[in-house]
C-alpha cells in the first residue's frame, strides 16, 4: 500500500452523510438506499466510526458498536471498488481494532455475506454457534400496553 494522500479519521464530525451514502450505493449491495436520517442515527450510536480519506473524497468507511470490554460488533465496512486490493480494507479493520474502545474487547462479531476469507486472514473465525437475528423488534411491542413499556427514570 502506497498511498501517502490517504488519511484516516476516528472524528464523527468528519463523516460527510452524502458521500457516505454514495459510497454505500456503489461498493455495498447490503446498504443501497439508506437515508441520510438513518445513516446520521447510526453514527451518533457507534463508537469508533473509521472513515478513510483520498483527499476530500470518502473511500472507506466501518463503524463499530461496543461495550468497551466484553463485547464488540463491526459493522458496515466497505472500501470504495477503486481502492479495493490495495491493503485498505485490512489496515482499516486494524485501525478499528486499535481503537481505544475497541483495543481491550474480549470477543469482536462482524457479519459477512462474500467476504470470509478477507477477514479469515485477519483473524476472524466463523461462529455459527451464537448466531441468531431478531429483525422488526417494534411490531412485537406494539401489543404492549402503555404501562407496561414505563421505564423508570
Amino acid at each position: 500500500m502506497n498511498y501517502p494522500q490517504i488519511k484516516f479519521s476516528d472524528r464523527h464530525s468528519d463523516i460527510d452523510l452524502y458521500q457516505l451514502q454514495e459510497l454505500f450505493n456503489i461498493s455495498a449491495f447490503w446498504a443501497k438506499g439508506r437515508s441520510i436520517e438513518d445513516l446520521s442515527i447510526a453514527i451518533t450510536n457507534s463508537d469508533p466510526v473509521i472513515s478513510l480519506w483520498d483527499d476530500t473524497k470518502l473511500i472507506g468507511f466501518a463503524r463499530a458498536t461496543s461495550d468497551g470490554i466484553y463485547r464488540a460488533t463491526i459493522w458496515d465496512v466497505v472500501i470504495h471498488p477503486d481502492y479495493q486490493g490495495t491493503g485498505l480494507g485490512s489496515k482499516l479493520i486494524e485501525t478499528v481494532l486499535s481503537h481505544p474502545r475497541m483495543k481491550l474487547v474480549e470477543c469482536v462479531y462482524l457479519m459477512t455475506t462474500h467476504q470470509q476469507g478477507f477477514y479469515k486472514k485477519m483473524g476472524f473465525i466463523p461462529n455459527t454457534s451464537t448466531t441468531m437475528v431478531l429483525h422488526n423488534q417494534s411490531q412485537q411491542l406494539t401489543s404492549l400496553s402503555a404501562a407496561e413499556l414505563q421505564f423508570q427514570e
